[in-house]
């Protein structure tokens, strides 16, 4: 009897939870789980953007899709939202630990190492990586009492694996504003791989699996001379699209990857492989 491989792909009537879910990359993630059929919860601190992204998925999607509010900061508005989804759907199949917080003074956040202040220090790590802790702990707890297990995927950066070119910054301006990459974002996007290794072999028992996927540039309203600088240190060539994303994120979240845990998927048109 032939095996459909292409079947081990299909979400259907999964439970899959995205945080950051209004963001840049984390609706076309939201769009690509619900067109390979899961029940999504866009989970946003700006509700109002979930909204919209979960209306799209209703409308143009096989899908089903909840927007949720949560402060990812805060263990009990996890708790809470992670409760609504189980009193809701009674499961958890999916966690897309995705969501990467804000600097509230952006002055503060592209400052320079030397100057840099411990309480904006402590401000990114707690919204890129302490988020993250609190989303796979309360999320793991539901998995590990679930029959099925679970796939839990965990969204790095390029500049958590590699250091950052800083010439590629120089007369590089995003929204108007001169920019670079500062030191805490390296050092948490870092600790979400290492996040990622530690709960995969401390869950795989449990039939959790989790991995991380880890972009490279792309395009979102840079100028040209940013995304000049940055093509040419790319093998291919250019910056990537957002929907380029999507495809290891679905790989990761299917059956079609039921014998992967521990991995980093690096999406970066090359840049680490020169």
């Amino acid at each position: 009897m032939n095996q459909s491989y292409l079947d081990k792909f299909k979400l259907d009537g999964k439970v899959a939870v995205v945080t950051g879910g209004a963001g840049i990359l984390g609706r076309h993630f939201c769009f690509g789980l619900a067109d390979a059929g899961a029940n999504v919860m866009v989970v946003d601190i700006n509700i109002d953007e979930a909204q919209k992204v979960a209306s799209i998925i209703r409308q143009e999607y096989s899908g089903n899709a909840i927007a949720l509010y949560c402060d990812l900061t805060s263990e009990d508005s996890v708790k809470k939202m992670v409760q609504e989804v189980v009193n809701k759907f009674g499961e958890i199949n999916i966690l897309h630990n995705n969501a990467a917080g804000k600097s509230s003074d952006l002055d503060a956040f592209f400052a320079d190492f030397e100057d840099y202040e411990l309480s904006q220090w402590k401000e990114i790590m707690s919204s890129n990586l302490d988020s993250m802790f609190l989303m796979a702990k309360h999320v793991g707890k539901v998995m590990k009492r679930q029959s099925t297990g679970g796939s839990i995927i965990q969204t790095s950066s390029i500049y958590g694996v590699l250091a950052p070119d800083q010439r590629i910054y120089e007369g590089s301006h995003y929204l108007d504003r001169q920019i670079n990459s500062p030191a805490i974002y390296s050092a948490s996007k870092s600790g979400v791989l290492g996040l990622t290794k530690y709960l995969s072999t401390y869950w795989a028992k449990d039939g959790i699996r989790v991995n991380a996927i880890t972009p490279g540039g792309v395009e979102s309203g840079q100028n040209d001379t940013f995304k000049k600088n940055y093509s040419n240190r790319i093998p291919m060539g250019r910056m990537a699209q957002a929907e380029e994303m999507v495809g290891a994120l679905i790989y990761l979240a299917s059956d079609a990857s039921s014998y992967v845990t521990g991995q980093n998927i690096i999406i970066d048109g090359g840049l680490n492989a020169w």
